[in-house]
């Protein structure tokens, strides 16, 4: 029996399977992950940024955990000689209007106690010469990372303190009982269903979030619902689409190039993000997702589908953000549009610059009135615990959402004697 199973195989699951292990040196830790590499999803397709934390409300556990994971972040990158680099964000005001988002922006900066500076438009002009604006706000601890690298390196730190990571391991239900939890999964290659137990599970299943944590179930037909104390919410999928600059625009931009988001929508906009390789991207947009796992230009699943036009928090979700929506699906086909959105701040830009970059799928928790998640969340029974919602930043946070994990499961373990 092991005493630990972690399924998922993204950085937040790396990251606490690899905490699990190296707080109970003496355990048996195994990481679950149903494809056949690690980091195949969110956290291999992202925009490797390190957040500072501008955007979240104070005393969230997002503001907590991304001020903390910045600095985690960074000195894992140079404990084990990963590319980094903290090149800093400037996010640009284009309009009045924006210039007063950017007071809001400034103050609530102030408040999760990350420095900034304001920069006039002379000011803006010398830092970065091929950016147009009225002004910006410079928030330098900002970086970039190599996320893919952070997650084999993680994979082979767990693996030297003794864990082991299983891929093409293919979760289908979790039973979880007084004295054990039982894992029933199938091979991705054998197709061979095999069922093991372990003392205590940690569900990080990112885009499966929901559809796991409906698989957990406890034994003899008890109801377990009762113990996750949450509201109902499913995962909703949104395309996240990029395109890369050509080579000869990769010195475009010397610093991470953001636009003042609108407080009334959920996403950040596009901006111009430097890359850990040297290049450039233009994105993401936020388009609302057909197949959760879709990262090609058709993309369709009978099942997801379904699964969305069911959930009762769809329609208000749409009907409260029509107009947004409307544009992402525009410009997700229209690539002028898009270009326009960027040009806003970087007119220079063409649409031929736009070259294919690959699409990203964010896993965002919607409750069932329409709103989204904003921040962390977590479901937790005696054996099992959920991570139900990590969204931006939990590729930054993910030490410090992996040690709150081992925190939240600390007196349990105690309680059962693993100590």
């Amino acid at each position: 029996m092991h005493d630990f199973i972690v399924i998922g195989g993204g950085i937040v699951g790396l990251s606490t399977a690899y905490e699990l292990q190296t707080r109970h040196l003496h355990k048996r830790v195994l990481l679950l992950e149903k494809e056949p590499q690690l980091a195949a999803h969110q956290s291999g397709r992202n925009s490797g940024v390190i957040h500072a934390g501008v955007y979240y409300a104070p005393g969230s556990l997002k503001a907590q955990f991304c001020q903390q994971g910045l600095k985690d972040t960074l000195a894992f990158c140079q404990r084990h000689g990963i590319a980094y680099e903290q090149c800093g964000k400037l996010l640009v005001a284009t309009s009045a209007q924006e210039l007063e988002r950017m007071d809001a922006l400034e103050r609530r900066c102030a408040d999760n106690g990350i420095a900034t500076e304001r920069l006039s438009q002379q000011a803006l002009r010398e830092r970065e010469p091929n950016v147009t604006g009225l002004g910006a706000l410079y928030v330098q601890e900002t970086g970039i990372a190599d996320y893919p690298a952070i997650c084999r390196k993680l994979a082979e730190l767990l693996q030297a303190a003794g864990g082991e990571v299983r891929l093409g391991a293919q979760v289908e239900r979790v039973v979880e009982g007084d004295a054990q939890v039982v894992i029933h999964m199938r091979d991705a290659q054998s197709l061979r269903s095999t069922a093991i137990s372990t003392q205590y599970v940690v569900a990080c299943a990112g885009l499966q979030a929901d559809r796991l944590l409906a698989k957990t179930s406890l034994d003899q037909g008890r109801d377990i619902r009762q113990h996750f104390t949450l509201p109902d919410f499913q995962i909703v999928p949104f395309r996240g689409e990029y395109y890369r600059l050509p080579a000869h625009l990769s010195n475009l931009v010397n610093h991470l190039i953001y636009p003042i988001p609108d407080p009334d929508l959920p996403f950040l906009g596009v901006h111009l993000t430097r890359m850990i390789d040297g290049s450039v991207t233009v994105g993401p947009n936020a388009v609302l997702g057909f197949k959760r796992e879709g990262y090609g230009r058709w993309n369709l699943s009978i099942t997801d589908c379904w699964s969305l036009l069911k959930f009762s928090g769809l329609s208000p979700l749409l009907l409260g953000n029509w107009r947004s929506g409307i544009t992402e699906i525009k410009d997700a086909w229209w690539r002028r549009g898009y270009l326009r959105r960027v040009q806003k701040y970087c007119p220079q830009l063409r649409l031929k610059d736009l070259q294919p970059y690959p699409t990203g799928i964010r896993a965002q928790a919607v409750l069932a009135d329409g709103s989204l998640v904003h921040d962390f969340l977590f479901a937790q029974s005696a054996r099992t615990l959920h991570v139900c919602n990590a969204p931006s930043p939990a590729a930054t946070s993910s030490a410090p959402i992996a040690a709150y994990i081992c925190d939240q499961l600390g007196e349990l373990v105690n309680a059962g004697g693993l100590g």
